[in-house]
């Protein structure tokens, strides 16, 4: 007679998914326990019937009410009976490595040409539905292991697993160039697809990562789409640093344009004249520098423009070309003589009779310093900072 079991646990390790227990005698009022995520299942005559969740259990008919209706229990309850114990451990297999064992072919969605991959990855298992389980897979085996359990699922996972494959790249319009970016949403797609089809054998898929693609590198038609995806960022990303460094280039104009300027503008500030001023000193450069009246015509300078110079060098430079144009347009007509220069009350303005001492409007006197250019000598009518003749800065 085989040895009578007293205590009955779980002996195997936690890379199982499913163990029975070597023992089939067990005396009534023997000790049954069961570990956190762990679940015992008794059968008899072939059947699953009373189960057992985490605890210590003294097996009597309260515990044993389906088997204790198909026994007849001696008096004491010392008497052996006969049947079989599964335990079932529902922790979270991880690791559990998957791969596709031929390519999957689709059409890519962005280009739309054929392509064949292969892909790999890892997942997590857990028992969910004990009984489900062990009628499903296990039968009369005595244990189911990661191994065993990924050989009965191979077939099936190569079919779903594919075609699951397939479906996610083209409803998700995932780029076959850009998919390793997409991986995370990829596994999840795949996930959802694959949870029904693990859960009709009692087992829950908790994790699915795929972690490799295997693209048809080598392959033609393949490089060539390759290389055209790539150029077009190689484009974008040139165009794109032009434009940085043309705006750049502007800017950098931009500030000299503006520095320039500025250092302009407090030289005249420094020197005393402004920026009309400091055209009029061009232009009658310009005209000093040509002997005819055809040249000031090929300079690109009308005779209006001349004679419309503002300030103090306008007036003298118009007065020029009054001169000039009359001379050469009326050789006859004699060359106009030098008047005496008309003077102005520096106090009220009003205008002086030659050699008055003082205004006859306020009676101011006359002043005669600086009354007279120190350059040219030519005697100012008005007061002003520059000599209308020459240029040169009045004193006082």
């Amino acid at each position: 007679m085989s040895k009578i079991v007293d205590i009955i646990k779980y002996e195997g390790d936690n890379s199982t998914f499913i163990w029975k227990h070597p023992c089939e005698d067990f005396n009534l009022m023997s000790q049954l326990i069961v570990h956190e995520n762990q679940e015992a299942i008794f059968f008899m005559n072939g059947q699953a019937l009373d189960m057992f969740g985490p605890g210590r259990y003294t097996l009597e008919t309260q515990n044993l009410p389906l088997i204790g209706k198909v026994l007849t229990l001696a008096t004491g309850g010392e008497t052996p009976f006969h049947c079989e114990v599964y335990f079932i451990n529902k922790t979270e297999q991880m690791s559990i490595k998957w791969g596709t064992d031929s390519k999957v072919q689709y059409v890519e969605p962005t280009y739309g040409f054929p392509l064949s991959i292969g892909a790999s990855g890892e997942m997590s298992l857990r028992a969910e539905d004990s009984r489900k389980l062990l009628l499903k897979l296990v039968g009369t085996e005595n244990f189911l292991g990661q191994q065993k359990l990924v050989s009965f699922f191979r077939s099936f996972l190569m079919t779903k697993v594919k075609t699951y494959i397939a479906q996610v790249l083209k409803a998700k319009s995932i780029n076959i160039f850009e998919i390793d970016e997409h991986l995370t949403t990829f596994s999840s797609e795949i996930k959802k697809l694959l949870i029904s089809d693990f859960a009709d054998y009692g087992v829950s898929l908790e994790q699915f990562f795929v972690t490799t693609i295997l693209k048809p590198d080598g392959d033609k038609q393949y490089e060539k789409f390759k290389e055209l995806h790539f150029r077009q960022y190689a484009d974008i990303a040139e165009a794109k640093l032009k434009q940085q460094t043309d705006i750049i280039y502007a800017q950098t104009e931009a500030q000299k344009v503006v520095i320039d300027s500025q250092a302009q503008a407090t030289k005249r500030a420094q020197e005393g004249y402004t920026y009309q001023q400091e055209r009029g000193f061009d232009v009658a450069e310009k005209v000093a520098e040509n002997e005819a009246v055809g040249e000031f015509t090929n300079m690109g300078v009308g005779f209006g423009t001349m004679a419309g110079v503002g300030g103090a060098v306008g007036g003298m430079v118009g007065g020029m070309m009054n001169d000039a144009m009359g001379a050469a347009m009326n050789p006859s007509t004699p060359a106009p003589t030098s008047q005496p220069a008309q003077a102005f009350c520096d106090n009220c303005g009003a205008k002086l009779n030659q050699g008055s001492a003082f205004c006859e409007e306020c009676g101011t006197p006359v002043m005669k310093s600086n009354k007279t250019c120190i350059n040219c000598g030519y005697e100012f009518e008005r007061p002003g900072k520059f000599c209308p003749k020459c240029g040169t800065k009045r004193e006082g």
